[in-house]
């Protein structure tokens, strides 16, 4: 990676595409429908959730639950926010993160926010780890999307 929050093209797009069919696959082997599938992840699982999430051409999940993160910015790969109102996304972060600076999540808010995504916002005082509030307010919204 070139830089954090910026995924070398090269690598991210064809990972992306390789993801996508995966996921793809496997919700229709087993009959599920993108109204029940909630993305989640910490750190790089956290930025292809929001990849895959939030995506252009990509169906719209029941969720979105962001540990540490950030909304990756790459040549080639475009977000497709419009589309996505009022869908529910959970942002946890410490704001002690060495490894993806706080700032990522705040962004991300704000975008998301601005986008009109039904955002929870957590930041706790740790490091590159999930806090248990993160995952307390990642269950709620979890309840929330899926009931």
């Amino acid at each position: 990676m070139r830089e954090i929050g910026f995924p070398d093209p090269g690598t991210f797009l064809p990972t992306f595409a390789e993801l996508s069919t995966y996921l793809d696959d496997v919700l229709t082997e087993h009959e599920l429908g993108w109204e029940r599938t909630v993305l989640g992840g910490f750190s790089q699982g956290a930025v292809m959730s929001y990849a895959l999430g939030l995506a252009a051409g990509r169906p719209r999940p029941a969720a979105i639950l962001a540990f540490s993160g950030f909304i990756p910015t790459v040549d080639g790969f475009e977000l497709d926010l419009d589309s996505r109102a009022g869908l529910p996304v959970a942002i946890a972060h410490g704001s002690d993160d060495p490894v993806i600076g706080v700032e990522f999540a705040r962004q991300a808010r704000e975008r998301l926010e601005e986008a009109g995504l039904d955002v929870g916002y957590r930041e706790d005082p740790v490091g590159h780890t999930i806090a248990p509030g993160g995952l307390a307010q990642a269950i709620t919204v979890l309840a929330g999307a899926l009931g």
